[in-house]
């Protein structure tokens, strides 16, 4: 039997790469783009993981940690976001979380995180940041993403000219090539 993990995020391209890179790794994915739904969904199909986005349109990720922990208490929770912050992480462990990634965490990242085990030594204190070109990149992409292709809207929703961003485009960073 499959392992079943839920995916709550409300970014629906993410979700979908997401779901298709757990079941490419074995697992069963449940999705859901709202805490509403991702509580739902739990009670009718239980997980035995899941990746909670920290920000949703009608909640956070920090508030779902207790009602599904309610329903499972064995749940391996992974709270997920790009907007990380050392509160926001202690308050996610605090409440129940089993780690807290801060995107982008890719799904090998994620399943790493599942198998880590809380008060382990073996931390890598020493672990190098991701660097600020590919982060860079990875942002434009999404916002490109989110505007459909349209170079021009994303420039002005990145506050760059249009040139600009055309440029930094052609430009790839180390490690994406």
């Amino acid at each position: 039997m499959k392992p079943r993990v839920l995916l709550v995020d409300d970014d629906a391209v993410l979700l979908q790469v997401m779901a298709q890179a757990f079941t490419r790794r074995g697992f069963e994915p449940v999705c859901a783009d709202s805490a509403a739904l991702a509580l739902e969904r739990f009670e009718t199909r239980p997980a035995s993981h899941a990746v909670l986005d920290l920000r949703m349109p009608d909640g956070s990720g920090l508030q779902l940690i207790s009602p599904l922990l309610a329903l499972n208490p064995a749940l391996c929770i992974v709270v997920l976001t790009g907007f990380a912050s050392i509160a926001t992480a202690v308050e996610a462990v605090k409440l129940g979380a089993h780690q807290y990634l801060t995107k982008p965490a890719d799904v090998d990242d994620i399943i790493h995180a599942f198998a880590y085990q809380p008060g382990a030594a073996d931390v890598a204190a020493d672990a190098p940041a991701t660097p600020l070109g590919r982060l860079e990149w990875e942002y434009i992409q999404k916002v490109l993403n989110e505007c459909e292709g349209n170079i021009s809207a994303a420039a002005k929703r990145l506050g760059l000219h249009r040139r600009t961003l055309q440029r930094k485009l052609q430009k790839r960073p180390s490690g994406l090539n």
